[in-house]
């Protein structure tokens, strides 16, 4: 009994699995990911694919304890990634983090920003479409952060 169950399982799952991949990947283009961290999220901006700009993320990593070491660059990096992740980007550019400071809820937070883009598709390269340009760190401004990560909650 129990192995027809888990046949049964199995079987909805290979059903199943060919129909999410669909829809994930009905826009996205070739895979990018930064070997350092894992993660689509560079320092930089990305000037051999063209892409749009989907918008600003801001992430805030906090520290568990006073005694907790200082934020990675790593752990930074996903955390941007997930809000990139959930406004439908395919990479996160111009990422930027300060130091950890002392807040009223925590002892000690970074915030990291960056913007998120989609790459175009072939299809949309070859019917003429152009890709933005994001803007460098140094020209980020509190104004575009504002109301960063609304859309994605």
């Amino acid at each position: 009994m129990k192995t027809r169950i888990f046949a049964a399982a199995v079987l909805a799952a290979a059903v199943a699995l060919p129909s999410t991949a669909v829809y994930a990947d009905n826009h996205k283009a070739e895979k990018v990911v930064n070997e350092e961290v894992g993660v689509p999220v560079f320092p930089y901006d990305i000037t051999d694919k063209p892409y749009k700009v989907v918008g600003p993320v801001k992430a805030g990593v906090r520290k568990a304890t006073i005694f907790s070491k200082e934020p990675s660059q790593k752990k930074i990096y996903k955390e941007l990634w997930e809000r990139g992740e959930k406004m439908d980007a395919d990479a996160v550019v111009n990422a930027s983090y300060g130091d950890s400071h002392m807040t009223a809820f925590s002892w000690g937070k970074t915030n990291a920003l960056g913007i998120a883009v989609r790459f175009l598709t072939k299809e949309e390269i070859a019917a003429g479409e152009k890709g933005d340009t994001a803007p460098a760190a140094a020209d980020f401004t509190e104004e575009m952060f504002e109301n960063a990560n609304q859309k994605s909650g």
